[in-house]
């Protein structure tokens, strides 16, 4: 603890700011140049920040950190959930870069109480995605880079609602985990996907971002499609349960689709894949619909 305290003084030494963004929070977080030395304390903090070349400034991330391969090679401070902060500070980091949604709260606090300079970042919108790359990219040094990804991301999302905005409606059930079952309200940003493909989330009502709901309430949502995520690349064989209720439309119609969680849980330039794919299900879902059904 004693060598913590020693860092905590070190880092907290001030400094004249040069660069000053505003966080998720309202914060403003202010640096006397880019950042050299970040710590990422979420997956998809460390796959943004190599989507805008800045990757090779992270020294620090946490568990499940995967993407780019390179990734996988940055030393590890935790989980996301379980933060090592004596590790976190014996990195000298120059920048910590944290997720208000995923991270606990009391370690947050902590790094900002020993001086380090945290942005904290809750990304709940697709179009907010590019905003964060351009953010980042002021923080790390890499603008032009962050700017060019950002405006490709804009891009291809203006296409994708372009091509689905006027598709008829697909009552759609996201299922995250099969034990609890678990799915997402309307606040998170896998509804904001299925609302782009022109699907409705069974359950956008909830509030929270994702929250536990029985077989029963989903029987009687009665979705026309199922997707699922899973842990992985691989279709979870859970998915398949629910042909045991035969009268479910998703399950008449053979509905049950699967997309890696990677490429639609993530707030990076990989939700576009994602998404992709989940509007190519729901227009799948559509085009088996019996000729007398109209839009449903």
């Amino acid at each position: 603890m004693r060598a913590f305290c020693l860092i905590a003084l070190l880092i907290a030494a001030p400094a004249l700011a040069d660069i000053a963004v505003r966080d998720d929070t309202g914060q403003t977080i202010r640096l006397a140049r880019p950042a050299q030395r970040i710590v990422s304390l979420a997956p998809h903090i460390t796959e943004n920040l190599f989507a805008i070349g800045a990757g090779g400034r992270v020294v620090g991330t946490v568990d499940f950190s995967n993407y780019p391969e390179a990734a996988k090679r940055i030393p590890r401070v935790g989980g996301y959930e379980k933060i090592d902060l004596e590790a976190v500070a014996a990195l000298r980091p120059d920048l910590v870069i944290a997720w208000e949604s995923g991270n606990i709260a009391s370690h947050v606090a902590k790094l900002k109480a020993i001086g380090l300079p945290v942005l904290l970042t809750d990304t709940k919108r697709i179009e907010d995605v590019p905003a964060d790359l351009e953010r980042l990219g002021e923080l790390s040094g890499a603008r032009d880079e962050a700017r060019a990804a950002a405006a490709q991301f804009r891009s291809r999302l203006a296409a994708l609602t372009a091509r689905h905005a006027a598709r008829p409606r697909v009552a759609t059930f996201y299922q995250v985990w099969n034990q609890p079952l678990m799915t997402v309200g309307g606040g998170q940003i896998i509804s904001d996907a299925i609302h782009l493909c022109g699907g409705d989330n069974v359950f956008a009502g909830l509030r929270q971002m994702a929250a536990a709901v029985t077989v029963e309430a989903v029987l009687a949502a009665n979705p026309e499609a199922i997707v699922a995520s899973g842990m992985d690349e691989a279709r979870p064989e859970w998915l398949d349960e629910w042909r045991r209720w035969p009268a479910l439309t998703a399950v008449a119609r053979n509905n049950l689709f699967f997309v890696p969680p990677d490429h639609l849980q993530r707030h990076t330039p990989r939700i576009l894949d994602g998404i992709e794919r989940l509007c190519g299900h729901l227009d799948t879902a559509r085009s088996r619909r019996p000729a007398h059904s109209g839009t449903r």
